[in-house]
């Protein structure tokens, strides 16, 4: 009797109770919130099966409860971003819930397939694919700041719209800042002492957990980045002390516009908040700022594309925004910072910044023991430097020249119809290119519509296929049809039934052509 008392009481104080959940239940929550990090060709370890995730059961508890996980330092009640990295208090309860009660198997089959993940971030074959010699890190005792000059082998100017900086051996790769040398005449520096890394200007970077970097490239709003044939790229790329003797081959995959597009709007990659007078002495803890422009103000309005904070270790707090006499414009808020996981974080909507604002940021350093990433034990004095061990405030952006209605501009939907960013058009009939495909928003929750492009007259077909094969929905069947169509579907099948979360299979027949893509049925938070 004592024994059971005791059971009712642990229930009652430990919170939201749920009925008994087995593996298919909490599986679409992996696969929604954390396979898309979490697989064989991006960050270990991999949460693909049953077995990946017991047998790191302990862990995913630990930074759950923690908020490690997901990775997501921006506070979205201060500004929003595109593909944020959350999950709901439910989602989070239930697999807290299933692993407490000894992470029941039940019927793994019933589990949906997980989708198959390329080796990349980006889809598709890159246009330009450049890739640094391997190389044989030499930061012994002191940080190595190596720069590779890459000719690209350009022949005609391009623009570019989407790109991936793909970390040859990401346990070793601090960071990597790509420039573009225009006149391409810079030589690779390998001493490990290219501090100020050349060329006329950025185009951004990387850093652990970086996201690439993806332009709207069609419709009403076309971004990117010119490049001039004949130019070199240039990664900076920083190897920490303590990894000589490790080797690295660090690559960057360019997408391009098509040669002659026109009304693409340049794409402008800037740090104009840096401060490099911190001192910050043991046992301290500080608060820097900056401002841009030092004195005045902006001369002219622009569109805050994306932003990306940057720190060291000891950074724990960290806020940009632009303000006029008493109005501020939130861009980023950073409460917790994680040194593991930053990058450009792309605004939901393109964010006007009007001239007469100034750009402003605040970060707060924690050198003493209450910081667990404080690299030094007992802590040090600590001022400003390029080393892991030293600090930054360091605070980037990439914008664009305002324009009327930038800002009602979704960007949010824009990517999410690019197809490098999910897919779109990557499996198109080896019969014939006639026939293009695409699938938008994707993951989708009620609705997604499925869109093809057809060359000539053909009777067309849709069907929706679990990824066992089976055949639930037929969205159209063989209408004669020429030209660009779309059509919706609502995650029902033939009988009318919602179907359960997970990833399925559309396919598009054209007489004899056909394509096929990948969905994913999902609650989008």
């Amino acid at each position: 009797m004592k024994k059971l008392s005791l059971v009712i009481f642990i229930s009652f104080f430990s919170g939201p109770t749920f009925a008994q959940l087995v593996y298919s239940d909490v599986a679409p929550i992996f696969i929604n919130r954390c396979d898309g990090c979490h697989h064989e060709n991006q960050h270990a370890p991999s949460f693909i099966t049953y077995s990946q995730v017991i047998s790191h059961a302990s862990t995913i508890t630990a930074y759950l409860n923690s908020n490690y996980m997901p990775p997501w330092s921006p506070d979205t009640t201060y500004s929003r971003f595109s593909h944020e990295h959350l999950i709901s208090t439910p989602e989070k309860n239930a697999i807290l819930n299933w692993i407490a009660n000894g992470t029941p198997a039940g019927d793994t089959t019933l589990a949906p397939a997980p989708p198959v993940y390329p080796q990349y971030q980006l889809y598709g074959a890159p246009d330009l694919e450049l890739k640094i010699p391997t190389f044989t890190s030499n930061a012994s005792t002191n940080d190595s700041y190596v720069c590779f000059s890459i000719p690209t082998g350009l022949t005609q100017n391009r623009i570019i719209r989407a790109y991936e900086i793909v970390a040859g051996n990401a346990t070793i790769v601090h960071h990597v800042i790509a420039n573009i040398d225009t006149l391409g005449t810079t030589t690779s520096d390998l001493t490990g002492a290219c501090y100020n890394i050349s060329g006329d200007f950025s185009i951004g970077g990387y850093a652990p957990g970086a996201s690439p970097t993806v332009f709207p490239s069609s419709g009403p709003l076309k971004m990117g980045i010119s490049i001039k044939s004949g130019s070199k790229i240039v990664l900076q790329i920083h190897y920490p002390a303590g990894t000589a003797g490790v080797q690295d081959s660090t690559k960057i995959r360019i997408y391009f516009y098509p040669p002659g597009t026109t009304g693409v709007r340049p794409v402008y990659v800037t740090t104009p908040l840096q401060n490099w007078s911190l001192y910050i002495p043991a046992n301290t803890v500080k608060t820097f700022t900056a401002q841009y422009p030092a004195s005045g103000t902006l001369p002219y309005s622009i569109s805050m594309f994306s932003a990306f904070p940057h720190s060291h270790k000891l950074a724990t707090f960290m806020v940009n925004y632009a303000y006029a006499a008493t109005d501020t414009i939130p861009l980023i808020r950073i409460n917790n910072w994680n040194f593991d996981w930053q990058g450009y974080y792309t605004f939901k909507q393109l964010v006007k910044v009007p001239n007469g604002y100034k750009l402003y940021s605040r970060h707060i350093f924690d050198n003493t023991t209450s910081n667990p990433n404080n690299p030094s034990s007992p802590p040090v004095t600590v001022i400003a430097g390029t080393s892991t061990t030293n600090e930054m405030l360091f605070d980037s952006f990439q914008w664009l020249i305002y324009e009327p209605g930038d800002e009602l501009y979704n960007i949010d939907s824009m990517l999410s119809q690019e197809y490098v960013v999910n897919g779109i058009n990557e499996h198109i009939s080896r019969v014939s290119s006639d026939l293009r495909t695409y699938a938008y928003p994707n993951p989708f929750e009620n609705k997604v519509n499925i869109g093809y492009f057809i060359s000539e007259t053909s009777k067309v077909t849709i069907e929706i296929y679990s990824i066992l094969g089976t055949k639930l929905k037929t969205l159209q069947s063989n209408q004669e049809m020429s030209g660009t169509h779309e059509i919706i579907w609502d995650g029902r099948d033939d009988a009318g039934r919602k179907i359960a979360n997970g990833s399925y299979i559309y396919i598009v027949k054209a007489g004899n052509k056909q394509s096929y893509g990948k969905l994913s049925l999902m609650p989008v938070k």
